[in-house]
């Protein structure tokens, strides 16, 4: 890398406000969104956070300057065998040379700057929905570019689809719009991850991912008990005494079902594999049936009770 002071157009004796206030302007001026179509734009961008990282740790800046680091923070190995030779290091006083292996070590660095420089990232990058680099990472100088934000979104899902599994369109904030699967059976509220299907990082780092929020809308004829599914199924009285044959709604259709004779209202039957789930893993259909008089009432019917409470009389609630 070049010398940090050019990098930031500053003089050795720039004082470190001089050296932020210029580190600033080149930052919002060279960050990537305010220029796309600039190919260099990204390097020039991470030359300069580079070089206001060195320079705004006083430690780095010391070493830098008598000439112990060079502009990436790498120990400079001196040759003792010659004082010209050994004095070229930028600020070397003659053939001296101070290596300081208290607080700021030529081969690690103090960290006294680093929180102040990742502050001000996250000001300046905050400008352009940008990230700051993680904490105790390489930073802009080396390493991974930081990755863009995650987006958030949410998709509502009928009830049998959901039970059953499906697929349905979703459409991000990023304005792109597609596909997704829908797992059978998706607690409400759990979110579906989409690989790279967030915001671009802008500094060459991977896309965020997309969060989209499963919400299962209710369905009036349905409910979940687990994996299971309760439904209810009306019979009339006489199917109820005698038994019969109907037919119900399942979560992808009807079928037939067998009622035994002597049900009543407090009869649950059980189909196996048809609630909740795919594959053969899917719970059961609970049939809950319930017991409906004719509307607007029958004669006959109201004779025969009477008859049967005066003659035939029994209590169910014994």
């Amino acid at each position: 890398m070049r010398d940090p002071y050019d990098v930031l157009g500053v003089t050795r004796q720039a004082s470190d406000a001089e050296i932020k206030k210029a580190f600033r302007r080149l930052a919002k001026t060279w960050h990537p969104d305010q220029k796309p179509d600039d190919p260099k734009a990204k390097e020039r961008f991470a030359e300069i956070g580079a070089a206001y990282e060195l320079l705004s740790d006083k430690d780095k800046r010391a070493q830098f300057d008598r000439g112990e680091i060079d502009a990436e923070g790498k120990p400079r190995f001196h040759s003792f065998e010659s004082a010209g030779a050994g004095a070229r290091g930028a600020g070397a006083r003659g053939a001296h040379f101070d290596f300081e292996f208290g607080g700021g070590s030529p081969f690690g660095g103090a960290r006294g700057g680093r929180a102040g420089t990742e502050d001000i990232f996250e000001d300046i990058l905050g400008a352009f929905g940008g990230r700051r680099p993680p904490r105790g990472g390489a930073g802009f100088g080396g390493g991974e570019p930081p990755r863009g934000e995650d987006v958030t979104a949410e998709i509502a899902v009928p009830f049998r689809e959901w039970a059953l599994g499906a697929k349905r369109r979703v459409r991000l904030p990023t304005g792109k719009e597609l596909e997704i699967a829908v797992p059978a059976g998706i607690e409400s509220g759990k979110t579906i991850r989409l690989k790279g299907q967030g915001k671009p990082s802008g500094l060459g780092g991977r896309p965020g991912d997309a969060l989209v929020a499963v919400r299962v809308l209710p369905d009036p004829q349905f409910r979940a008990e687990g994996r299971d599914v309760r439904v209810t199924a009306p019979i009339t009285l006489y199917e109820a005494v005698l038994g019969a044959k109907v037919r119900i709604p399942t979560l992808d259709g009807t079928v037939e079902l067998t009622v035994p004779p002597g049900s009543d209202g407090t009869r649950t039957l059980r189909l196996r594999g048809k609630g909740v789930g795919a594959d053969g893993a899917a719970g059961d259909l609970l049939v809950e049936l319930r017991i409906a008089l004719p509307k607007g009432g029958d004669r006959e019917l109201e004779a025969f009770a009477r008859k049967m409470r005066d003659e035939g009389a029994y209590d169910p609630r014994s």
